[in-house]
């Protein structure tokens, strides 16, 4: 029987791209991004105990969005660092799902990065955050970045990663109207990009002004395409650009979540019980940008 000393927990945040410039279509299928990825409070939780074979339990309010098998990239994470130092895949794993599912800000490579973490712990390895990475690599584009939870720059289809100047953290409001959109459709979608490379990379975003400043500089490719997929973005937009104290609001990933950055820690509260109220399906959290 499990003990509950025996039980590993991990955090899985939530990745935010304050901005995503996409560049040409590469011989592998995949776009080259330029992104800067932050991590926030709100996200999922992973457990993690000693079984003779490897198992995937699921609850929380959005565990009905997830498979428990197959697929799953819980599971494939899993496989993929019991595959990297040679041994078999055996661990009862628990996912409480509190992030909206397909919405645009990492939740399942999260929760993969997690695995690899607890995993690490549970396994009693000593491996390195590179070492970690490369196994994230394989696993998908965005796990790499999830591995720390730092906010970074993100390069390549993703997957090159590279920690970012010290960032204020802001005020943050996290909102998704309800639907899930489709990854593959957006990209399909897209009309006009910035490419890669550019902006210039500010060597200091540490205050809000010069955070706010650099952002304005830059765009999301992805949320004109994925508005025309999914209208409602804009409305969830428009919302956004309406509540007092917001500095800026903008689609994260490939939506349909959307964030807005505020002055103060009230503004963002205030404007959470707002939209709460008005929109009682919508999904909306405040938080604020982490390390």
């Amino acid at each position: 029987m499990t003990s509950q000393t025996d039980v590993i927990e991990a955090f899985a945040p939530a990745k935010i791209n304050l901005f995503l410039h996409v560049g040409d279509k590469r011989s592998d299928g995949f776009h080259d991004l330029e992104s800067l990825a932050v991590f926030v409070d709100v996200g999922d939780t992973l457990a993690f105990s000693p079984s003779p074979e490897l198992s995937l339990a699921l609850d929380g309010p959005f565990a009905n969005g997830l498979e428990a098998e197959g697929d799953n990239l819980v599971l494939r994470a899993a496989q993929a660092l019991a595959k990297h130092i040679g041994r078999p895949a055996t661990a009862a794993i628990r996912l409480t799902k509190k992030l909206p599912v397909a919405s645009g800000i990492g939740g399942g490579s999260a929760d993969a990065a997690a695995v690899l973490r607890g995993l690490t712990r549970l396994w009693a390895l000593d491996l390195s955050w590179t070492e970690l990475r490369v196994v994230a690599e394989t696993i998908g584009s965005d796990v790499p970045v999830c591995v720390e939870c730092k906010s970074s720059w993100m390069e390549g289809r993703g997957e090159r990663v590279t920690p970012s100047a010290t960032l204020p953290q802001m005020p943050m409001l996290l909102v998704n109207p309800g639907i899930a959109v489709s990854t593959k459709d957006v990209f399909r979608a897209l009309a006009m990009r910035h490419g890669t490379g550019s902006i210039n990379r500010a060597t200091s975003l540490s205050s809000p002004p010069e955070l706010i400043a650099f952002l304005k500089k830059a765009a999301n490719d992805l949320q004109p395409s994925a508005q025309q997929i999914a209208p409602v973005i804009g409305h969830v937009l428009d919302e956004l650009a309406r509540m007092p104290g917001v500095e800026l609001w903008r689609m994260s990933g490939s939506g349909a979540t959307c964030f807005a950055l505020f002055d103060d820690q009230n503004s963002a509260k205030v404007a959470e019980v707002a939209l709460s109220h008005t929109h009682p399906d919508w999904w909306v959290r405040a938080t604020r940008i982490g390390s």
